[in-house]
């Protein structure tokens, strides 16, 4: 209506007076054009239904000049648009509050899913700790619906027991006179690291308790021991590990996944190491799993740790000096570190 009335001002001050020959000239002149562009019957486009809406707001006599369609036709031109107007200002909306960021939603689901403890309350005071201003019916409304009695997932609970939890298992190496040797591994669950590497040509129960006592000196064992139902935990490893206050964890049979980071250690020992030489004699392979054990420990990167190493590595700032290059494994393996 302003639109109409701003329009209305501008022809009557252009015009003066003859505002209605100026507007009937328009008519007629846009009624030839349309004769002109249409065949034997005119075909009135948005653009001139529009035109004639217009004139008939600032036009008295606009029927009069009106040859190519009815009067009554633009009047229903007029009510057809109101009607389409009023239909998209009532047009339904969703219900509800507005809908939030999706990483405010993520965010909050992720809160509500490691601390299942939590209500909406605490998670919306965290959530304004970290520069989010939302409301405690929002937060519920996105949270997971928690059960009377919650309870922490698998992944939590081993996360709050790895650090008493040790594992050990055993590998077959080839020499190269095609000798068969046994390596045995101790590795902690917090940090993933290798406690102990030991090499013997025949393992007993009496030599793996051995190596029990030199990877735990002096009372430092864990809670409890993960191994497999190999035979060579006997009664005398069995007992050495008792008498230590460790208390065995045995997996079910055939079940090498449920002593996953021994597996998984090993399987690095081979890729990075043992497929890349050829081992001699015994000592050799002592002295080459020696090796990497500090490799493994002190600079290679374990991607569960964020990418840090089991025994953590310092930031070195640019300014300590330059690069230098540290090899390591026999070569296998860099390690690099700015030389001060």
């Amino acid at each position: 209506m302003i639109l109409i009335l701003g329009v209305w001002t501008f022809l009557r001050a252009l015009f003066g007076r003859s505002t209605a020959v100026t507007l009937e000239n328009i008519a007629l002149r846009h009624q030839v054009m349309v004769l002109q562009r249409s065949g034997p019957r005119p075909r009135l486009r948005r653009q001139d239904r529009i035109l004639w809406l217009c004139l008939s707001r600032l036009w008295v006599n606009w029927r009069s000049s009106l040859l190519i369609v009815q009067p009554a036709t633009v009047v229903a031109w007029h009510r057809q648009g109101f009607r389409l107007y009023w239909r998209w200002k009532s047009r339904r909306r969703a219900p509800g509050r507005p809908p939030i960021d999706l990483e405010i939603r993520t965010l909050i689901r992720r809160i509500a899913r490691d601390n299942p403890t939590w209500g909406r309350r605490r998670i919306q005071a965290e959530l304004r700790f970290l520069g989010y201003e939302v409301a405690a019916l929002t937060v519920a409304k996105y949270m997971r619906r928690a059960s009377r009695h919650p309870s922490p997932t698998w992944r939590a609970f081993l996360r709050a027991h790895c650090h008493d939890i040790a594992a050990i298992d055993f590998f077959v190496v080839p020499t190269l006179t095609f000798r068969l040797l046994f390596g045995f591994v101790v590795l902690r669950h917090h940090r993933r690291e290798l406690i102990h590497i030991g090499v013997t040509d025949q393992p007993t129960a009496a030599w793996a308790a051995q190596q029990i006592v030199h990877a735990f000196p002096d009372e430092t064992g864990p809670a409890y021991l993960l191994r497999d139902r190999d035979t060579i935990y006997g009664a005398d490893f069995q007992r050495r590990v008792e008498h230590m206050g460790i208390r065995q964890v045995v997996i079910a049979p055939r079940a090498p996944w449920q002593n996953p980071f021994a597996e998984r250690v090993i399987g690095s020992i081979r890729r990075e190491c043992l497929d890349l030489v050829i081992v001699l004699n015994e000592r050799h392979l002592r002295r080459v799993l020696r090796t990497y054990l500090a490799y493994y420990n002190l600079t290679r990167p374990h991607q569960s740790l964020d990418n840090d190493s089991p025994r953590r590595r310092t930031v070195e700032p640019i300014s300590s000096g330059p690069i230098v290059t540290v090899p390591e494994v026999g070569g296998l393996h860099h390690r690099y570190q700015r030389a001060a």
